[in-house]
């Protein structure tokens, strides 16, 4: 009897700590709102344990720049404004574990001084940026030395009229393990800037009319970005001094200006550019002394210049992509080629299949005359649709002299690959 007695005393005891410590866990909920016993955010902040959720009503607070100094979460209900009064950073949070969605952040203002974000995490970890509202600001979520975070369904609208007084949607710098997931960015420097980011994911955003790209990452390794859409910014995407990469099924489309293009590699190595849509951008892709990089399944439409490849570009491999009504397909700077064109459908390919095994029996030459001589002399592009031109680059096709002799596609398509 007196064991069985323990045994419940012991039980009893063991269940009243695992429910405590699930309160623990789950937390408290503290309500803020213009008639709740709380009316600020920081006094939440200030009377809440770690763990709590702070529940922001409908309504406009102007606080200045609030601190999140705890593991919490805030969420607003019915998007209450928080106001940064054209004057403060509006968030700034320094501890894990925390938690902000829901919230209407709007009106930091600009700075020359101080890169003033509505939202910053400062050197944290295993944070949850959700379903947020930021309108008229200089940085949105500005990622400080932040690692292990979610930065997901967010809308971040910017009024940017030049570089020199806009920062970007999206600002991660020396970061980890970062997810930014479904965004919609518009209107600022940048739509996504990476900097010194590895081991990251860019899934799913929308980021158009931005003034400089749509997505720019530097010294960024070991990431993916999958399923973007980039409209109508200054240049689409721009990837510079980074490693394995992977871009798959996103989208280019109408990055138009006089150096202007869909996506730029730049000192690019061991990276896959696969099933991406190139659709009327002045350049699809822009190439600089990048190496070792596989480009499968992509379609290039209606763009003035498909891929310009400068020099310093080895082995690569395009293989498997629609070109399709391109002003010019390909141009090809270097006189050093070791890349491989083979097996991709060309619609101004006009060779013969005679066996019928979709194959043209006649290799094909991406590269014109006139794309030499445009890259030699870019005022000639008024010459572009005259038969002057056609004779050359007819004359060019038969006895190649000026074009690069080994860009060759030895298995053009017949048909437009699937």
């Amino acid at each position: 009897m007196f064991i069985r007695q323990r045994s419940n005393k012991a039980f009893l005891l063991m269940l009243l700590t695992l429910l405590s410590l699930r309160s623990y866990a789950e937390g408290g909920i503290i309500e803020v709102c213009s008639t709740c016993p709380i009316q600020s955010i920081k006094t939440a902040i200030e009377q809440a344990d770690e763990g709590d959720e702070i529940r922001i009503h409908s309504g406009t607070y102007r606080e200045g720049t609030i601190v999140v100094n705890k593991s919490l979460v805030l969420t607003g209900l019915d998007y209450p404004i928080l106001d940064g009064e054209g004057a403060y950073e509006i968030l700034t949070v320094t501890a894990a574990n925390v938690t902000i969605q829901g919230l209407h952040l709007h009106n930091t203002g600009n700075s020359y001084l101080e890169d003033r974000a509505a939202l910053r995490i400062k050197r944290q970890k295993n944070f949850t940026i959700r379903n947020n509202r930021l309108t008229n600001t200089f940085f949105g979520i500005y990622l400080e030395k932040a690692g292990n975070g979610i930065v997901e369904g967010n809308q971040i609208i910017g009024l940017a009229e030049n570089e020199m007084s806009s920062g970007n949607a999206i600002h991660a710098w020396h970061c980890r393990k970062i997810a930014v997931k479904n965004n919609l960015v518009i209107g600022h420097r940048d739509g996504i800037y990476f900097e010194f980011v590895d081991s990251s994911q860019v899934i799913d955003n929308r980021s158009e009319r931005n003034l400089r790209y749509g997505l720019h990452f530097m010294f960024s390794n070991y990431d993916s970005y999958s399923c973007n859409e980039f409209w109508d910014n200054g240049a689409g995407v721009a990837v510079m001094f980074s490693k394995f990469i992977e871009m798959t099924e996103n989208l280019f489309i109408q990055n138009w200006g006089r150096s202007s293009y869909g996506l730029l590699l730049k000192e690019i190595y061991d990276a896959t550019i696969l099933d991406n849509q190139f659709l009327e951008n002045t350049i699809g892709i822009n190439i600089e002394g990048s190496t070792r990089i596989n480009y499968l399944g992509n379609r290039f439409v209606r763009n003035g210049w498909a891929v310009k490849m400068a020099g310093g570009c080895l082995n690569n491999n395009f293989h498997q992509n629609n070109f399709i009504a391109n002003t010019l397909d390909l141009v090809v700077s270097s006189k050093i080629n070791n890349n491989s064109f083979d097996g991709n459908y060309w619609s101004e390919y006009s060779g013969y299949d005679l066996n019928y095994d979709g194959i043209g029996d006649v290799p094909y030459r991406p590269v014109k005359l006139f794309a030499y001589i445009l890259d030699q002399t870019p005022e000639s592009i008024v010459l572009l649709r005259s038969l002057f031109i056609d004779l050359l680059n007819f004359s060019e096709k038969v006895s190649p002299v000026f074009t690069p002799a080994d860009v060759l596609d030895h298995q053009p398509k017949i048909d437009i690959l699937p």
